[in-house]
């Protein structure tokens, strides 16, 4: 409650109190904007590509900000790899190099709740298992891994040890904390102007309605940026010339194969794209 002295005062001078409260309500008011429009998409983005909860509140969200929420994917990506690269640090002092790959492995998975593995198995059931448009989908639906999902998933994890034991040690840092991130944009870049595969909608169509290319450039500037400073302008434009390739290839393959887009398809996106970056660094550095 406001005390007797700031009644009387605001009685005594009522055109100062007036503007006051009105300079007080816009600048609230623009508060809440700000909140509304960049922490709350952030929120989601976080829950969403990962298993660490940062706040109870912002589920239930329109599409419009879900859609506002891959805008910070490359954002959330750089985050998860500077806590790899954390890890990796700590890790390196007293452990062997294959047993520190494995366990990177293992939190990777851990913080992500397995979820673009799982898209990764689920697409590689429906490419071997269906023949029609309509079969693939339906694979893909099943909760069950078949076996050639599970030997491609197998082989994911293989590659990305091998591309993880591969790496220079002078780019290691910049390729772990980039990794995510180049993943995340990918996943975004795909999905923008995209239709959804299932006619049902499905969870990717929440995302694909709303998605605009406002959201787009700020993952790739994000991205841009991290990579720029990580390994230079040339391997920067160079990553980014080849991601943008391989993702108008992936594109291509979920319309021809699939009729769209699916969120077990930009799961398994991101998988792809992380592990032929990891691949793709010795080669990268080269280019410096």
């Amino acid at each position: 409650m406001p005390s007797e002295g700031a009644v009387d005062a605001a009685r005594s001078h009522p055109e100062e109190s007036g503007p006051r409260m009105q300079h007080k309500s816009h600048k609230d008011s623009r508060v809440s904007h700000f909140t509304h429009n960049v922490f709350r998409p952030f929120i989601l983005a976080w829950h969403f590509l990962t298993a660490i909860p940062i706040s109870r509140r912002h589920h239930d969200a329109p599409a419009e900000e879900l859609a506002a929420s891959m805008a910070w994917y490359s954002t959330v990506g750089l985050m998860i790899g500077g806590l790899l690269a954390l890890i990796d640090q700590g890790l390196r002092w007293w452990m062997a190099p294959e047993v520190v790959n494995v366990l990177l492995l293992v939190l990777l998975v851990l913080l992500t709740r397995g979820l673009h593995q799982d898209g990764l198995a689920d697409t590689v059931d429906g490419l071997a298992g269906g023949r029609t448009v309509d079969d693939r989908l339906r694979i893909m639906r099943d909760p069950s891994i078949g076996a050639l999902g599970a030997t491609g998933l197998f082989l994911s994890l293989l590659l990305r040890y091998a591309g993880l034991l591969a790496l220079p040690q002078p780019w290691r840092l910049p390729a772990l904390l980039c990794m995510p991130a180049v993943g995340r944009w990918a996943m975004v870049c795909v999905a923008w102007g995209s239709p959804a595969a299932r006619r049902d909608g499905g969870l990717a169509s929440a995302f694909l309605r709303n998605l605009s290319w406002h959201h787009v450039l700020l993952s790739s500037v994000v991205l841009a940026v991290a990579l720029t400073i990580g390994f230079g302008r040339g391997p920067s434009l160079v990553t980014m010339g080849v991601g943008v390739a391989l993702i108008l290839l992936v594109r291509r393959g979920c319309r021809a194969w699939f009729g769209g887009v699916t969120g077990d398809l930009l799961g398994a996106t991101n998988e792809l794209i992380e592990i032929l970056f990891l691949l793709f660094v010795p080669v990268l550095v080269m280019t410096r």
